[in-house]
């Protein structure tokens, strides 16, 4: 049973350029520029439509976890270490001390991300701005023109 894919836009744009330059239409040249690639990556891309067609041209990695995520259980010890200990720290001080003293690695935005998903955290438009109180009027008729005490008209 064949595997059940979908295209994203960019490879569908892929696709149509594949296809013209398999009917001649284009050139490689061409084609590498409408796709901003080298030609040599037009050459790699041409190989592999001739021999699968337009699925060839869909990622490898859909659905697939990231090479560049964290550890499981990490998120969830961090989190409880921030609430138990950090929970009034910002995120930059929350993963340096996290660093300096557990000896724990992430990055500053991977940490905002974990602290805003658990509720300790809140988003910069979240957060209530405080109220400028308005300005009164002043009593005189043109009193704010000239207020910094010169003689001179």
């Amino acid at each position: 049973m064949e595997e059940l894919w979908t295209m994203s836009n960019k490879e569908l744009d892929r696709a149509m350029v594949m296809a013209r330059l398999a009917e001649r239409r284009i050139s490689q040249q061409t084609a590498g520029q409408m796709l901003s690639l080298s030609e040599r990556q037009v050459r790699r891309l041409q190989r592999a439509y001739e021999a699968r067609g337009a699925a060839a041209l869909v990622s490898k990695r859909r659905g697939k976890p990231s090479n560049r995520r964290l550890p499981a259980g990490l998120r969830e010890y961090v989190v409880q270490l921030v609430r138990d200990r950090y929970a009034d720290f910002g995120p930059t001080l929350a993963r340096e001390k996290l660093h300096e003293l557990h000896s724990v690695n992430v990055g500053v935005e991977t940490l905002r991300g974990w602290m805003i998903a658990a509720g300790l955290w809140r988003t910069r438009s979240e957060r209530r701005r405080r109220p400028q109180p308005p300005r009164l009027r002043r009593s005189c008729f043109g009193e704010l023109v000239q207020i910094d005490g010169c003689d001179h008209e």
